[in-house]
């Protein structure tokens, strides 16, 4: 799809150039012939290639299920993995004189066991593997904090777990950017070790980022000036703990901001790599592309984000929502910008061309095209990929492959996280089960948020041979792979039922996003869908073993760490009391040995009503 912006400015100018030398005097023939000439004189262009892709999460493998395919015309097509989406890029840049990739965040965190046992070390390496020029970071570059960001970019050994191979860890090879991710004022930035040259970024305009928050690269001649940041709701999705010294600012404010800085070096051609994105409507297949300059057909954040960006941006590479477009979006003045994004877990790449005005430095918008690829697995395997796979299942394999328990069927978690799943049910069980002891908890409810649920658990037995129906403990880090801890806290009801309704919170464009939980076995309550958030639920709904909940009562509740410190904007779950902790997947793997076989809960738990 070409999107014209303008017409007939150069066509015109020729004509009426021509014209005039048709009619001139024979002494001025000469020079109304130079000026015909230079007016048709078209500019010199440099085309450049942009290869980008977000959300990879550490698949080095093929991911399995709903999560290994994407939608086509054709039907679902098998996607994914870091030897097909490497083969892809390699094989998107043949030929191509000028071509950049870059990436829009969440490379690393929320991975399957294969690099989460690492620490990511394993995704970083295949990342470094595809040539990545550049990359904004996403909310789950902070999962395990800032100090651990910094040891992605700059390599070194885990600090309490040491090295875990015998290569050490280099970092990435690409630069990480955080034009919106600011040390607070006051706090004391402590250079990674080796790193002197650490905060020469700092500005007075963008702050003092953790990392820098543009980067530059100069193609044909042209400089591209790169923005890369993660959405400003960050903190609400991450471990408070590890980024209690930063502070996530406004998606725009930042990147116009970093947009002026880079026009005061000279640069005119401008990229923003952000991890926050749209929802396209229901169905849409991979190479969904919205209606040409309009943001109609694509809702979220990243809509009115893209209207107020600055018109100096060219382009904007998306994230986070997993799912793939194309759009148009206006940018203040009105004229179209192309707003781009690729699914997940490697299965799908954006290529958009660009043209570039060696003259002015800028982007021609009216020339911009962008589409996505699927990363089929009918493609060869990159060797290169396949080795530092077989490397780190080596060293995964006697953790990794043990059985720990079996499942009579596949249990599935809510992809959307707006339903009740057996899965998350399921999870909110065993954490009850860990914790219903009174040296444990003394837990009578316990739930659990979608976002903390990585992967289905799957009947059919994976490539490692342990058989249908077995679940591996890398299957249970895989679903589970935060790390985190399970707490025990003390709520009213009251406090409950503030907690229910905190399931359904307002967009900034309008849209209501409802994170479900899960349930514990006992715990029941109904919903309207009708009801206006904050009124979502009926207090005399609310029940425990039949009994409904009241209001002054004390009840002692199991949530994981990182909603009892009020992510995913569960707020309330701060001020639960007494507090107990434990670890949220040794009470899944406890639950699948003690229980085997075990079939998944029915999601009926909770009533939506009209």
């Amino acid at each position: 799809m070409k999107i014209t912006m303008r017409t007939g400015g150069i066509t015109a100018g020729i004509a009426v150039t021509a014209a005039a030398a048709l009619f001139a005097l024979p002494a001025s023939a000469g020079q109304a012939t130079a000026a015909a000439a230079a007016a048709a004189k078209k500019p010199k262009l440099v085309d450049l290639q942009i290869l980008s892709f977000n959300d990879y999460h550490g698949h080095l493998e093929p991911p399995s299920g709903s999560d290994g395919s994407v939608l086509t015309g054709d039907g679902q097509v098998a996607a994914g993995g870091s030897e097909y989406l490497t083969t892809a890029l390699r094989d998107l840049r043949k030929g191509e004189k000028n071509s950049l990739t870059v990436a829009a965040g969440d490379l690393i965190g929320g991975s399957p066991s294969l690099s989460g046992l690492f620490k990511d070390e394993p995704s970083i390496e295949t990342l470094n593997n595809m040539d990545i020029d550049v990359s904004g970071v996403g909310n789950h570059e902070f999962d395990e904090g800032v100090a651990e960001l910094l040891r992605m970019q700059y390599g070194g050994c885990h600090p309490t777990e040491g090295c875990f191979d015998d290569d050490g860890f280099d970092g990435a090879n690409f630069t990480y950017l955080a034009a919106n991710a600011q040390y607070k004022d006051g706090v004391r930035v402590e250079k990674p070790e080796g790193q002197k040259k650490y905060g020469r970024w700092f500005r007075a305009s963008t702050g003092r980022t953790v990392l820098p928050a543009t980067e530059v690269k100069k193609v044909g001649g042209v400089k591209v000036g790169f923005i890369g940041m993660s959405l400003e709701d960050t903190p609400q999705l991450v471990a408070p703990a590890g980024i209690q010294d930063i502070t996530f600012k406004d998606e725009v404010v930042s990147a116009n901001l970093a947009a002026a800085d880079l026009r005061e070096k000279g640069v005119e051609a401008i990229v923003v790599l952000l991890h926050e994105g749209g929802v396209p409507p229901q169905g849409a297949t991979f190479d969904y592309q919205c209606n040409s300059g309009s943001a109609a057909d694509i809702s979220g954040p990243i809509v009115e984000i893209a209207k107020n960006l600055d018109p100096a941006i060219d382009l904007l590479v998306t994230g986070h929502t997993h799912f793939s477009y194309n759009c148009a979006i206006p940018d203040p003045d009105g004229q179209p910008r192309w707003v781009t994004s690729d699914a997940s877990f490697g299965r799908t790449v954006t290529e958009t061309r660009l043209k570039l005005d060696r003259r002015s430095g800028d982007v021609l918008r009216d020339q911009v095209t962008s589409h996505n690829v699927v990363v089929n697995r009918e493609q060869p395997k990159a060797a290169d990929q396949t080795k530092v796979i077989a490397k780190w299942n080596e060293l995964a394999a006697p953790i990794s492959n043990q059985v720990i328990g079996e499942i009579t069927g596949d249990i599935r978690r809510s992809v959307g996280r707006d339903t009740e799943s057996s899965l998350g049910d399921l999870i909110a069980d065993a954490q009850l089960a860990a914790t219903t002891a009174e040296q444990d908890g003394g837990s009578q409810i316990a739930f659990m948020n979608p976002g903390g649920v990585r992967a289905d658990l799957t009947y059919v037995g994976s490539a490692v041979g342990e058989g249908d129906g077995k679940v591996t403990y890398g299957e249970a880090f895989t679903v589970q792979p935060f790390g985190g801890l399970v707490m025990s806290l003390t709520l009213t009801g009251r406090q409950i039922d503030t907690l229910l309704e905190q399931q359904w919170s307002k967009e900034t464009d309008g849209s209501t996003k409802f994170l479900h939980l899960g349930v514990s076995d006992g715990f029941t309550y109904s919903w309207s869908k009708s009801a206006p958030v904050g009124a979502k639920v009926a207090a005399s709904s609310i029940k425990l073993n039949g009994q409904v909940i009241e209001a002054a009562k004390q009840y002692r509740v199991t949530v994981n760490a990182f909603m009892a410190d009020g992510g995913d904007g569960f707020s309330v779950l701060k001020d639960g009391t007494d507090r107990i902790g434990g670890v949220d997947l040794d009470a899944l793997t406890s639950y699948l040995k003690a229980n085997s076989p075990v079939t998944g809960p029915t999601p009926n738990r909770v009533t939506a009503l009209d």
